[in-house]
């Protein structure tokens, strides 16, 4: 499994904020029935007083969560959740720290502050100790993901100033380089090592990369149309996902479409409407289930599933936005989508074709950040005095009064 920086995690001192080409459309998949059952959230608590927030970036499958808290002096630290306990990480000597993402092996990393002069850095914690994962020479770095053997990357500085994507495993930074610019950001790694992300050409222009064995591979674009790229996940499959983007600008953004890279080949997945061409893909699970969101011929944005060559709408809860943020290998989808009766995003899951608004603890908003494979989702969700709080998702059975 990979732990990648998912949607909504927080990183140093602040809250940082898909198998063959397709076109054709379908009925979401359906999954096995099961037992009536309902979703109940849970506050995790935070590292200090009740006016403190906190958020969850990730859950393994133990159900141990990682994430970032106010402390009882007002500084943010990384946390560790497990057993009904929130335990809090330290820092690398400075103010503030944030977790964002765990493996099996229970190995958390994120950023932490180190002492004067203070600089953003790269973490990895185990065992009770957090570790500096040091720089390419610079002033920074910022860890993305972590496999289950241990294998970190991210993006560092360098000590000519520049960005570069980096591997660290067994103590050593490796500096991954890049397609020939100056700037460069690794984004996932699958348990075979291989890391994609993305990085700036010769040109200057911004394409996904494959790297493995060493070397690094220009994705490309979709085609001549396509003028950058990103590639943002991959299975253990070698299959990767990730936008390929237009030159056309909107008020949303870059527009782009999803995309699948396997076997040397990069397919264009499709979207939802042909009046409103633009999509992305987020996420990809060990079957090659690839989710994002498409613009509809509506013009609203939805979260969709790729699946066999076709793509599905997965809806709404109502309102004009939506999307998905994580599969996993269940085929469990979680997003976030707006409400027809509020103005902020609520987190949903998606299951046997159905969307469930997961709620919030009494405010107006939540956001889902990672699903494992035991009915377990983490994120945030805000009270109705307002205040953010790490939360749990958790699917329980409905009991008979009979």
């Amino acid at each position: 499994m990979t732990h990648r920086l998912p949607r909504g995690a927080l990183l140093a001192a602040a809250v940082l904020a898909l198998a063959t080409a397709c076109g054709s459309k379908s009925s979401p998949p359906a999954t096995t029935a099961a037992a009536p059952a309902h979703w109940t959230i849970t506050g995790l608590g935070t590292l200090g007083p009740t006016y403190t927030t906190s958020i969850a970036s990730a859950i393994n499958e133990h159900g141990e969560v990682v994430g970032g808290s106010g402390t009882a002096n007002g500084t943010q630290h990384a946390f560790l959740w497990r057993d009904g306990k929130m335990t809090d990480l330290g820092t690398l000597g400075g103010r503030d720290s944030g977790a964002a993402a765990i493996n099996e092996s229970g190995q958390v990393i994120g950023g932490s502050l180190t002492a004067r002069p203070a600089r953003s850095h790269g973490f990895i914690w185990q065992d009770g100790k957090m570790t500096d994962l040091g720089t390419l020479g610079g002033r920074s770095s910022r860890p993305r993901a972590i496999n289950d053997r241990g294998q970190v990357v991210g993006e560092s500085a360098t000590a000519s100033g520049e960005i570069h994507p980096f591997l660290w495993q067994d103590g050593k930074m490796t500096d991954l380089g890049t397609l020939g610019g100056s700037l460069g950001y690794a984004l996932a790694i699958n348990a075979k090592g291989q890391v994609v992300g993305q990085s700036k050409t010769a040109s200057g222009r911004i394409h996904g990369f494959l790297w493995q064995n060493g070397k690094m591979t220009d994705l490309g674009t979709l085609g001549p149309a396509h003028t950058d790229s990103s590639a943002v996940a991959i299975n253990d499959r070698g299959q990767v996902v990730g936008t390929s983007f237009t030159a056309v600008v909107t008020q949303t953004g870059q527009q782009g479409h999803a995309f699948l890279w396997q076997n040397g080949k990069m397919s264009d997945l499709g979207t939802l409407g042909p009046a409103y061409p633009a999509g992305d893909a987020v996420a990809i699970n060990a079957s090659g289930e690839v989710v994002g969101s498409s613009l509809a011929t509506s013009g609203k944005r939805h979260p969709v599933v790729w699946r066999n060559g076709k793509i599905a709408d997965l809806g709404s809860l109502g309102g004009s936005f939506g999307t998905a943020v994580a599969i996993n290998d269940r085929g469990q989808v979680i997003g976030v989508s707006i409400p027809a009766s509020g103005a902020s995003v609520h987190a949903f899951v998606w299951q046997g074709g159905k969307l469930t608004d997961l709620g919030t603890l009494g405010g107006a908003e939540s956001d889902p950040s990672a699903i494992n494979e035991h009915d377990q989702i983490v994120g945030l969700g805000t009270t109705a005095a307002g205040k953010g709080r790490a939360v749990m998702w958790t699917l329980r059975p409905i009991r008979s009064n009979g």
